[in-house]
């Protein structure tokens, strides 16, 4: 028997030019909400429509991801429900953007990315680019590296790699790239490493290397000018905190020091620890420190 479609075909774009699919789903790792911040701001800076969603009654498990309810004066007035959506819009450059946005399918994952990858197609998308960010033993006070997983060796190298033979599991986005990559569209999924002291609290720097790297891999014109701008305010903010602990200063000259090693080696021994500094960091970025 066969399963019922999960794709809601909205409008049919009547011409794409050149189309890149973003992944810009919600649920996987995404240190220092690289990814996330990414997503919004090529939305905020993109006009874009819907072109279609996906079954949320299939693919969520919505006791995991609850609907909101809108209360006015002990009112129900409605529910928001979470859905996934596939928008669509030109770039000040010329070329077709597609956005796959949303939270992470929990179930059928097999045909959630067959069916993606077959509209892919149909749309003629020639490149698929995955944002995200993870935890690295890495200081605030480099530029935040990149690095890719990708479906070639020419990707992967265009945009640096850990270099290591690894396991991890895996989100949808490596799902899709994976998929797409065996269907003949070139595919790369880039990562922003973000100091894991500064991982559960927005990391503008991260989000801001993502797009820029986007913008020149993929050939579009995207302002990353407020990114950059928040990345500078939360940096002082951080450099505040660590002045006042000799602690951190060492910790984070040890990680300058294995950082700034050529080329990064592909073991970096122990991950100082940054617990403590990490929720001292929350604290003092959400206002709460006295």
């Amino acid at each position: 028997m066969t399963e019922p479609s999960t794709l809601r075909v909205k409008q049919w774009p009547n011409r794409l030019e050149r189309p890149v699919l973003i992944l810009g789903m919600e649920g996987w790792i995404d240190a220092g909400f690289g990814g996330a911040a990414a997503v919004n701001a090529l939305l905020a800076d993109n006009t874009t429509e819907p072109l279609a969603t996906f079954d949320s009654d299939l693919l969520l498990d919505h006791r995991a991801r609850r609907p909101i309810m809108h209360i006015d004066n002990g009112i129900n007035t409605g529910l928001t429900w979470p859905e996934i959506t596939l928008r669509w819009g030109t770039n000040r450059s010329g070329r077709s953007l597609l956005l796959l946005v949303g939270p992470e399918p929990d179930m059928r994952w097999r045909q959630f990315t067959g069916e993606v990858v077959a509209l892919g197609r149909q749309l003629g998308v020639e490149l698929v680019v995955g944002l995200g960010a993870f935890p690295a033993p890495a200081p605030h006070t480099r530029p935040v590296r990149l690095s890719s997983t990708a479906t070639t060796p020419e990707l992967a190298q265009a945009v640096g790699f850990l270099p290591a033979v690894i396991d991890v599991p895996a989100g949808i986005h490596a799902s899709l790239e994976r998929a797409f990559g065996d269907a003949g569209v070139p595919a790369v999924g880039l990562w922003s490493q973000v100091p894991h002291y500064a991982a559960a609290m927005p990391y503008p720097a991260a989000s801001a290397a993502l797009l820029d790297k986007l913008a020149g891999m993929a050939g579009i014109e995207v302002d990353s000018t407020g990114l950059h701008r928040a990345a500078g305010q939360t940096h002082a903010q951080i450099e505040q905190l660590i002045a006042n602990s000799e602690e951190h200063q060492a910790m984070v000259r040890q990680l300058e020091r294995q950082v700034d090693q050529q080329p990064p080696p592909a073991g970096l021994g122990p991950l100082p620890s940054g617990d403590e500094l990490a929720a001292e960091l929350e604290r003092f970025l959400r206002g709460e420190q006295q």
